[in-house]
């Protein structure tokens, strides 16, 4: 089932069942669940209050093949800004919350620029993170990474930095990107610690913070994003990651922190 298909399901319907096709060892690929969440949070807020920041706690592993539904709660609504939460259930317990700012624009005299998009090899002279099934996580047969910055999972380089190239891939829907595709191509990425690793080990998000340019640029579904970890700090099995998205035309789109545990 393509993320469209299922973008669209939940739309009809704050309730779906996730198919193991998207699925990340034990639990669903966190990214779809965070992007299945927000579009039900978005169906509440009105659309001149584009989403600012989403905060993101991932309680538990949702399981796939089991129906999750998706729980919206406005906390307050002020003059310019929604304060927004979801709660996605599974078997009767929250798996994953999702606390929303949602804000109209308004005048400013300050406006500061973003910092330039840093110099990367072209996607086609990147190497790609082929979907190998049973080696690689399942739902990297719908996204596709292609490495210009530090290494590999479990290759052992040592890097602060890791990043490339991001998109969706497989068959795809051409259609303007949304803060939900963001999302996934986001969180696509392993944490930044497992190149560190010589030898396979699990590793997850704990907490994630991100947020949004607005207004979005004009993006389709097949456009390259460009994407940038730097691991701020990393002991006692947690690390602190620092991460960007670009557009390849080097705008701006997300800026991202998680805080991820690794079992090594």
């Amino acid at each position: 089932m393509r993320f469209c298909d299922l973008i669209d399901a939940v739309r009809r319907q704050p309730e779906v069942t996730i198919p193991a096709e998207w699925g990340q060892g034990r639990a669903s690929f966190g990214g779809l669940v965070a992007a299945l969440q927000f579009e039900v949070m978005r169906t509440r807020v009105p659309a001149e209050r584009p989403v600012r920041s989403l905060a993101i706690t991932f309680v538990g592993p949702v399981e796939p093949e089991v129906p999750v539904s998706f729980e919206v709660e406005v906390l307050r609504e002020g003059k310019a800004v929604i304060q927004v939460l979801g709660r996605a259930v599974q078997n009767g317990q929250v798996v994953t919350m999702v606390q929303g700012s949602f804000g109209a624009s308004r005048l400013s005299e300050v406006a500061v620029a973003a910092y330039p998009a840093p110099e990367m090899k072209h996607w086609d002279d990147c190497q790609e993170l082929p979907y190998i099934k049973g080696v690689t996580p399942e739902f990297m047969r719908h996204l596709a990474m292609r490495w210009s910055v530090g290494g590999m999972p479990f290759t052992g380089i040592q890097s602060r930095l890791m990043g490339g190239w991001v998109r969706l891939r497989g068959d795809v829907k051409e259609e303007p990107v949304n803060e939900a595709h963001l999302l996934a191509l986001v969180d696509a990425w392993p944490p930044a610690l497992l190149p560190y690793l010589k030898k396979p080990a699990p590793g997850s998000t704990l907490t994630w913070t991100i947020e949004f340019v607005q207004p979005l640029h004009d993006l389709s579904t097949l456009d390259w994003c460009q994407y940038l970890a730097d691991i701020e700090y990393a002991a006692d099995g947690y690390g602190h990651v620092a991460a960007k998205l670009w557009s390849a035309k080097g705008e701006l789109i997300a800026m991202s922190r998680q805080t991820v545990t690794i079992f090594a």
